[in-house]
Order: C-alpha cells, then sequence, then structure tokens
C-alpha cells in the first residue's frame, strides 16, 4: 500500500469512527468521571481531546484526565471535590467543543444533566451534629485562587460561615432549593438533594466535612427511586 492510499485509508476510518461514535454505549469512564455539562452519554466516544472546554472555563473547574486516573486519557471531567461547575450563563465551554461531546443544545440550567449528589456520611454532616464550620475544615477553600467576582462570593460566603452553624452546600448551590434543602432527619438538620439536582458539585467542593459525591452520568430517580 502506497502512502497516498494509506493515508485516505486512515482517513476514512477516522471519519467512520466519529460517525458511529453517536451510536456507542456509554463506557466505563464516562461512568466514573464527571463530565463537563452538556456532556452526552457517549462522551468519552466524541471527545477529541482538544482541551478547549478547559480553556475556556472562566472557574478552572475542568481539566483534562491523565495516567494517574487509568481511564480515558486526555479527556475532560471535572474534580468536584476541588472545585464543581458554578453553570455559567453562557456554557463557554459547551459553545467551544467542536465534536458534540458537549451537546450544543445545552443553554440553559434545566438542559444540564451532569449527575446527582449523594451524602456519604451523614453522620459525619456538621449541621445534623450541629456543629460550627471549622476554620480549619475550610482553609483549602480560603486558600484558592479567584479568577472571578463570583468566585469572591462564593469565598465570602465560605469566610463568614466559620464559627456558624453549616448549611454551605445549600446555600451555595447555583441551583437553588430545586436541587438541595435542609430537611430534618431525626430531629436534627441534614441536607437533602432534589430532583432538580443536575450534580454540578458545588456543594461537593464546598463541604467542610467532604462528605458529598456527585454520581456521575446518573439521573435523580437512578439514585434515590431505583
Amino acid at each position: 500500500m502506497n502512502r497516498r492510499n494509506f493515508i485516505a485509508l486512515t482517513a476514512g476510518a477516522a471519519a467512520a469512527g466519529y460517525g458511529i461514535g453517536y451510536f456507542l454505549p456509554k463506557t466505563r469512564a464516562d461512568e466514573l468521571f464527571l463530565r463537563p455539562p452538556g456532556a452526552v452519554k457517549n462522551f468519552e466516544s466524541l471527545c477529541i481531546k482538544c482541551g478547549q472546554c478547559v480553556q475556556v472555563c472562566p472557574y478552572h473547574s475542568i481539566e483534562l484526565l491523565d495516567i494517574a486516573q487509568g481511564y480515558s486519557n486526555g479527556t475532560s471531567y471535572i474534580d468536584a471535590h476541588e472545585r464543581g461547575c458554578y453553570l455559567c450563563d453562557l456554557f463557554p465551554c459547551v459553545l467551544a467543543c467542536p465534536s458534540g461531546a458537549l451537546d450544543h443544545a445545552t443553554t440553559q440550567i434545566s438542559d444540564v444533566k451532569m449527575g446527582v449528589g449523594v451524602l456519604r456520611e451523614h453522620e459525619a454532616c456538621l449541621a445534623y451534629k450541629n456543629e460550627n464550620v471549622n476554620l480549619s475544615s475550610v482553609t483549602k477553600m480560603l486558600e484558592r485562587k479567584i479568577y472571578n467576582d463570583r468566585e469572591q462570593a462564593v469565598k465570602d460566603a465560605v469566610q463568614n460561615s466559620v464559627d456558624k452553624p453549616c448549611d454551605l452546600c445549600v446555600s451555595l448551590c447555583p441551583v437553588g432549593d430545586a436541587a438541595i434543602t435542609m430537611a430534618k432527619s431525626d430531629g436534627r438538620n441534614l441536607p437533602e438533594f432534589k430532583q432538580g439536582c443536575v450534580g454540578c458539585g458545588v456543594c461537593a467542593e464546598v463541604c467542610p466535612a467532604q462528605i458529598i459525591d456527585i454520581a456521575p452520568n446518573r439521573s435523580y430517580d437512578e439514585i434515590y427511586k431505583g
């Protein structure tokens, strides 16, 4: 096979692979990692690892997987415990995606289906234990680099929560009461996720006890009614 035929063959295979990507099933990596807003179910198959979503994210929430994570090297994801998605008004990450891995029909918060929040250990929740926020538990958040006014507002809210009853996961949720509220359990306060949770991960980021996880690519009904 000469060079010209080889190039034609590989180009055709790449185009075919891109085309059938829409019909490939959800992969193991898509079940493990929280993807940016607008991610389609076969995100890993369509992401071309260009990093455009990383470049335009104003909160630096989006990163690229590397060999340390063991799956899907080079595709974009969000580590909610480090920095959640603040659901930008214009979703610049979606607009920047050239491959269809992030659905351009995602134009408002109600379109976002990143996953759903899960309270991992309710006994360790500060609100449940009726304990105040301790400065040492939020020092990491307070020392983070600030990129914009909204992040400054989050930092100020965290700073103001010190030595007060904790409700950070509820008060800082960008979706609001439709996603998470403070409910009662055994007569104590306990955050409760609602149908409107989109899995942005801000609650996981700001939780002083770090006991909130996001179940990626899962719906509320799958987690709480399945």
